[in-house]
């Protein structure tokens, strides 16, 4: 039950108690009973940051609209709450019911970044839920998670349940389904292992307790393979083909206090078919699925009315490569139940496809910030990465919004990349400097902002196989950008941790022996590791050589095409021979172009969903073809276009 009464007190010696209350505006009564399956969604990170998070609000309503389900929610507690709770003895809890976490039936994480790991571990041990999957009870919650770090699992399988692999719409009424048989049956009847095993038959599911991984003499991985015949050997992802049918979420979440990202935001679209090749997103998430432009306009009206924002963020990998994106900006900018107060913003600009028109619509009521990613310094490398931008696509879609009256444009670099050198490096600088000087045309109070991270070669993307640059490496380029930046007038460079990098990478590429490294490396207080303030590799160093596993092995070595790696037994819809030869494609320089309007390459994003096109109806670039086709959804007639390779960041 609520142990609010002892919670309460503690909020007067915290930062940020807003964090901790609930009561939003669109948050749902919790109605606990013995016929509904109770589910805690969690984002283990600060409430700021969880709180807009799409994902887990569509799941939060989807859940609630079920008879036999309730679903409640929790952010990762900072590090003062923590300590209170610690000094006290007291359970987190939710923040609908503040309800311990050990309460729940169902305690679902969403894995957006692999640094939040060590706070999933603080949450259930806070929480109350033994750690190790292989210790839990029949009445302990079963911990289950999804989002995109789902199709790289291995690295915290021995702390998780089940993984939800794509699309969650569907799958979590599936799951629902059977437990809450489990639960009728009071949970002692059936073993956790038996409804692991049932769950584990479920598309999409992978249920890391069902597999057992082996290793060869070299210690290299040998294979994962399944303990019993009837589950799956590959657990292929789950995709929503039509997402008309999936209008969430109806009523956001407004929070009582500030948030990142505080307005409301629409899904226009999911997937990308660019072809970048370090694009994880992009990759994970094809076919592109567009939501009619109709309905955009109706859940922005509805959303705007329910919850007062003046601002609407139009989300997707580009929001404007969405089929006819300049007459849905002006639709909502003049639609005059806005009275020309609401505010658009774009995030995730492409740059070839930014125009004049655009920067007029969105700038007519405010100049949201805008922010294009280049990738790469020079041309040479834009094709390695298949991020097909020149630069005159970056100094054309720079000059239109300095024309329309933008004084400050962000710019996203990726350093590390595959045959980098340092000229590609000093690219950087170049472009940054130019896109300054192309705004003085305009205005005396320019600033270009050229933001510099560095490059993780993310598994189901074709730069799987490539060795991530060293700490060192990567410093030696930012130094460099320093030096040759520092008298730019207007021009600011910012770059990420480079150590965070390595972290990222242990994180992202192990297997499941990396599962003792991170309990490691939380047991020694590395919690909030996405944070700068809190971030130390030398825990993680220090984790892995108790481990006794080598940084350079798991990170910065090149694999080949042989190799068996961690997550081939996970399908996120792409051929593993597609992935490799993209990668040769990388290192012979050859781009891959838009699949709209180019023949299809067989990646595999289509097979088993009733999918071959995608909607689209935007006018192809010179050069390009579209065509018309039977939209498979809804049997209209509609503009379509051919799916192959895709990414965004």
């Amino acid at each position: 039950m609520s142990i609010w009464p002892k919670v309460e007190p503690l909020l007067g010696r915290v930062q940020k108690p807003a964090r901790y209350i609930g009561g939003e505006d669109g948050m749902v009564v919790p109605r606990h009973s013995p016929s509904k399956v109770g589910w805690l969604l969690v984002y283990p990170d600060a409430y700021e940051v969880g709180l807009p998070n799409q994902g887990l609000q569509i799941l939060y309503e989807i859940l609630n609209e079920r008879p036999d389900a309730l679903a409640e929610r929790a952010y990762a507690p900072w590090v003062d709450l923590e300590g209170e709770l610690r000094e006290r003895g007291l359970p987190l809890v939710s923040l609908d019911s503040h309800r311990p976490l050990s309460q729940f039936d169902v305690v679902g994480f969403s894995l957006q970044y692999e640094l939040t790991y060590t706070n999933l571990l603080t949450m259930l041990d806070l929480g109350g839920i033994p750690l190790r999957s292989a210790v839990r009870g029949d009445d302990d919650p079963l911990v289950v998670a999804g989002g995109p770090n789902a199709t790289h699992p291995e690295p915290i399988a021995i702390f998780v349940d089940v993984f939800v692999i794509g699309d969650g719409e569907e799958v979590v009424s599936e799951i629902n389904v059977e437990v809450a048989a489990w639960k009728q049956q009071g949970r002692t009847s059936e073993s956790r292992e038996a409804v692991l095993h049932r769950l584990a038959r479920i598309p999409g599911v992978y249920v890391p307790s069902m597999y057992e991984a082996s290793y060869g003499p070299d210690g290299r991985l040998a294979a994962v393979t399944p303990r019993h015949a009837d589950v799956p050997a590959q657990v292929e992802k789950r995709t929503i083909a039509d997402l008309a049918s999936w209008p969430y979420p109806k009523t956001q979440l407004v929070p009582l206090t500030e948030v990142v990202h505080d307005r409301l935001n629409v899904e226009i679209f999911r997937g990308c078919t660019r072809g970048c090749r370090f694009c994880q997103a992009g990759m994970i998430t094809r076919p592109v699925r567009e939501r009619p432009a109709a309905q955009v306009r109706q859940m922005v009206s509805d959303g705007l009315e329910r919850t007062g924002y003046d601002e609407v963020s139009l989300t997707s990998l580009s929001s404007a490569d969405y089929s006819g994106i300049d007459e849905v900006v002006k639709g909502i900018i003049d639609d005059p139940a806005c009275s020309g107060q609401v505010g658009v913003s774009l995030p995730s600009l492409r740059v070839d496809a930014f125009t004049v028109g655009i920067a007029a619509e969105i700038q007519k009521v405010r100049r949201t910030g805008l922010t294009f990613a280049p990738e790469g310094g020079t041309w040479r490398l834009r094709k390695v990465i298949s991020k097909l931008i020149r630069e005159d696509d970056l100094y054309g879609a720079v000059d239109s919004a300095f024309s329309q009256g933008w004084q400050r444009v962000k710019l996203y670099f990726m350093i590390g990349l595959p045959t980098e050198t340092m000229e590609d490096v000093e690219g950087i600088a170049t472009l940054a400097r130019n896109c300054a000087e192309l705004g003085r045309k305009h205005t005396k109070k320019v600033s270009v902002t050229a933001s510099v991270g560095g490059f993780v070669p993310k598994p189901q993307t074709p730069f799987q196989w490539y060795g991530q640059d060293t700490v060192a490496d990567l410093k030696s380029k930012v130094n460099r950008l320093r030096d040759v930046t520092k008298r730019d007038r207007g021009v600011n460079l910012r770059w990420h941790d480079p150590e965070a990098t390595l972290a990222e990478g242990i994180a992202s590429r192990g297997d499941r022996r990396l599962g003792t490294v991170i309990e490691d490396v939380w047991r020694s207080g590395g919690t909030f590791q996405e944070w700068g303030e809190h971030f130390d590799l030398s825990r993680w160093e220090a984790a892995m050589e108790r481990a006794g596993l080598s940084i350079d092995w798991y990170v910065h070595r090149h694999r080949d095409k042989d190799e068996v790696l961690p997550w081939d037994h996970i399908s996120a819809g792409l051929h593993k021979d597609f992935l490799w030869g993209d990668w040769e494609d990388a290192l012979a320089e050859a781009g891959t172009e838009d699949c709209r309007w180019t023949p299809c390459y067989d990646c595999g994003a289509c097979t088993g969903y009733g999918i071959e096109h995608v909607v689209a109806s935007n006018v192809p670039p010179a050069g390009g073809s579209q065509g018309t086709g039977q939209d498979l959804s809804t049997g209209g007639s509609v503009p379509v276009t051919l799916l192959s390779r895709a990414g965004s960041r």
